[in-house]
């Protein structure tokens, strides 16, 4: 069984294709995806997503940083509105990003902060996204780190240092086509990682894995990920996919 913990299967890239592209994923082994929002706007799409394949998909709830702009209070009402609401699995993604747009970081900051604060009274997971703003991210976290606060640094791209430190904080590291660029970086010391802290993904229709790297990634991708493991960490593909999905149920509780 695999695992991808974060996939926006809901993209429009998918819309010609949608039921191949899963069904390639399904013969690939993939039997659970872990969607992520990301404002208002895509929220029937994932509400759709979940009705056509209710066997296979968990829908998170969040605001993505790079949607936190001038009408940021109305978008974390309405996470509010639908947490309060019904049953998601994280809330996320969340966090900061600085590399489009540094002028939000203040707003940013607050809902960043104010949705970890929602997922501790839910007892949820975060999912965090992080470009360009370790700092920033890690100095949030050093406010609101306990028992509390855990889940998915996702789409690590950090140094060896960074990843420690998110490690610290109860996170476990998303691991996905980066990790097989030439230039990643991140496989030349996943191997000083357990594996105990890493779970797989795609971020799915982006960051296609080398040899689709440009083209739109689907989650089907995700075992050339995992072929990346298996040279990394000396294990078969079999056992990088339980342990990898074994840590994806230790942060989403199912």
């Amino acid at each position: 069984m695999i695992t991808d913990t974060h996939t926006h299967l809901y993209s429009e890239q998918f819309d010609e294709d949608r039921d191949l592209m899963m069904q390639r994923a399904k013969d690939a082994g993939i039997s659970r995806f872990f969607i992520p929002a990301i404002d208002s706007s895509y929220t029937e799409r994932m509400l759709t997503l979940e009705q056509n394949y209710p066997n296979d998909v968990y829908l998170m709830m969040g605001l993505h940083p790079t949607s936190v702009k001038e009408n940021y209070k109305e978008e974390l009402q309405h996470v509010k509105e639908w947490i309060d609401k019904r049953n998601f699995y994280a809330i996320g993604e969340i966090g900061i990003d600085l590399y489009w747009d540094k002028s939000f970081l203040p707003q940013q900051q607050e809902a960043f902060r104010t949705q970890i604060q929602w997922a501790k009274e839910k007892k949820l997971p975060i999912v965090i996204h992080c470009r360009e703003a370790f700092d920033e991210i890690f100095e949030v976290l050093e406010t609101e780190k306990g028992n509390d606060l855990f889940g998915i640094f996702h789409c690590f791209t950090g140094t060896l240092e960074q990843a420690k430190k998110a490690i610290s904080y109860n996170m476990k590291l998303g691991i996905g086509g980066v990790a097989t660029f030439k230039n990643g970086k991140i496989d030349k010391f996943l191997n000083e990682i357990d594996l105990s802290h890493i779970v797989l993904e795609t971020d799915a229709p982006y960051l296609a894995p080398t040899p689709y790297r440009g083209k739109r990634n689907e989650s089907s991708y995700i075992t050339n990920v995992i072929d990346k493991l298996v040279d990394i960490y000396g294990l078969s593909f079999e056992e990088i996919s339980e342990i990898t999905t074994q840590n994806s149920k230790e942060v989403f509780k199912i």
